[in-house]
């Protein structure tokens, strides 16, 4: 069927599951189209031969019980995966295959799903462009030498060009939500605790958080439901009641009270950004929500504070990669040589500044004026959430304060870089959910994407208000095949 790739996961499960088409035919048509798509540089890993046999298992022996029955799916190159090389898009793991399986893909696994490769990131998960990995930067399916924003660009790349029905990300300061945004897709940032971090390459490890980009908001629900589960191999799980979030998605949110921070109305906006934030607005209150404005008033920390808390837990979880146990390792003249000229050949310029960083606001002397200081305007920033939350029942910002850019304008100007996180980094400061979902174009027909920010486990709420307004917003992605081999 040459329309395959045009399905959306929850039709394509369906069908499946109606013996319409077979996990075979599903999973050949993704491979064919990935294969073709070299261009992109999405992939790090392919999983292809290993995906069909799977798929061929899959249909001799099925079972329609399962949420993703044969569907074949790419992720996120930052999950372990047994036997499946991973490599957080970095030359220190360019040869790491673990012998254990995240959680998260696991409950993939567990749910019938196949994985067909690992895809492109930001190395350790670090930028906002896929432009510091290891193994190249990645192409915007929407037009060529455009960003697909970071760290989970080579995902967002791979879902908009469908290469995957559906992929995982991980968002530490946005990076499922403003890749989505740049490509025109769908990003969930579970709330902290959700899903599980076991498995997962760290990063920061009070801020990584995983979770689904996706095509639509019905997909979105559905990958939810099968990634977030309490683990207690993670010490940082939350074990709560999780919703059917699929069976209970609905467009209803008349008498919905919806926040606008005006600290959101950054200087510089572009005019485009804001008339989307404006058309949101105006779809929310024509469905019977009510728009109130509310304050954050830590807000302009947020950025700062990120940038200290982020860095200086890379820099604690970054040590263990000094070629001792696993990993690359140069050769040198002591032990100090080789630790030394492993991590300096090993990480790459924006993994050894964020380290640098990290390390300098944690040494003896300057914990106290940056890095504990840091984190008392962290709980700043979220009783301006707990606070706006006795008003309203979500907030809605835009996504990003731009739209993709070109790949190159901001690599050497790192501060620029991290401005794109504006609007994404208090959320995860705070371990609330957001969504961004696709609402709109700039003059260039590049995607605008706006966020809809919940309470903390909300999750059915922002689901059912993103499911509203993309109802209504009927966006349509433009995208051609010019970069098909």
């Amino acid at each position: 069927m040459s329309n395959i790739i045009d399905l959306k996961l929850f039709e394509l499960v369906e069908k499946i599951k109606k013996k319409e088409i077979s996990s075979n035919e599903v999973t050949k048509a993704f491979i064919d189209r990935s294969q073709k798509s070299k261009k992109l540089n999405s992939y790090i890993t392919e999983n292809f031969e290993n995906a069909l046999q799977k798929a061929k298992q899959f249909d001799e022996k099925p079972d329609f019980n399962k949420k993703l029955p044969g569907i074949p799916l790419a992720v996120k190159d930052l999950f372990c995966t047994k036997n499946i090389r991973t490599t957080a898009g970095s030359k220190i793991l360019e040869n790491f295959f673990p012998t254990y399986e995240s959680t998260v893909t696991q409950n993939i696994l567990d749910e019938g799903g196949i994985i067909i490769g690992k895809l492109n990131c930001d190395e350790f998960a670090m930028g906002s462009s896929n432009e510091t990995s290891f193994f190249g930067n990645v192409q915007n399916p929407i037009s060529e030498n455009l960003v697909p924003g970071g760290s989970s660009g080579g995902s967002s790349s791979a879902l908009a060009a469908k290469l995957t029905p559906a992929t995982i990300g991980t968002d530490t300061g946005g990076s499922i939500r403003q890749p989505a945004s740049f490509t025109g897709t769908v990003g969930l940032k579970p709330t902290y605790g959700s899903c599980s971090r076991y498995g997962i390459v760290a990063f920061a490890s009070s801020l990584d958080q995983a979770g689904p980009m996706t095509q639509n908001v019905k997909d979105s629900a559905l990958m939810l439901e099968v990634i977030s589960s309490y683990d207690n191999k993670d010490s940082t799980s939350v074990d709560f009641k999780r919703g059917q979030y699929l069976k209970d998605l609905n467009e209803n949110i008349k008498g919905k009270k919806i926040g606008i921070p005006k600290q959101y109305r950054v200087d510089g906006m572009p005019k485009e950004i804001d008339e989307l934030w404006k058309k949101g607005m105006k779809i929310i209150e024509d469905n019977g929500g009510e728009i109130i404005e509310i304050n954050l008033p830590n807000t302009n920390y947020a950025l700062p504070t990120y940038y200290i808390v982020a860095p200086a837990e890379a820099s604690s979880n970054l040590a263990r990669y000094d070629g001792v146990k696993y990993g690359f390792r140069s050769k040198g003249k002591n032990l100090i040589d080789m630790y030394e000229k492993t991590r300096s050949e090993g990480f790459g310029d924006e993994v050894k500044r964020r380290i640098m960083i990290g390390t300098y606001v944690l040494s003896s002397g300057y914990y106290d004026a940056y890095y504990l200081k840091a984190q008392k305007v962290r709980r700043l920033i979220k009783n301006d959430f707990d606070q706006a939350y006795k008003k309203v029942d979500a907030i809605l910002t835009p996504s990003t304060p731009s739209s993709a850019f070109k790949i190159g304008e901001k690599t050497n100007d790192p501060v620029s870089m991290y401005l794109n996180d504006i609007f994404t980094v208090p959320i995860n400061l705070a371990g609330l959910p957001a969504i961004s979902i696709p609402a709109g174009h700039d003059k260039s027909g590049y995607p605008l994407g706006l966020q809809v920010i919940g309470k903390a486990f909300d999750e059915q709420n922002i689901l059912n208000i993103a499911y509203s307004i993309e109802k209504n917003i009927n966006f349509k992605n433009n995208i051609n095949d010019w970069w098909i081999n």
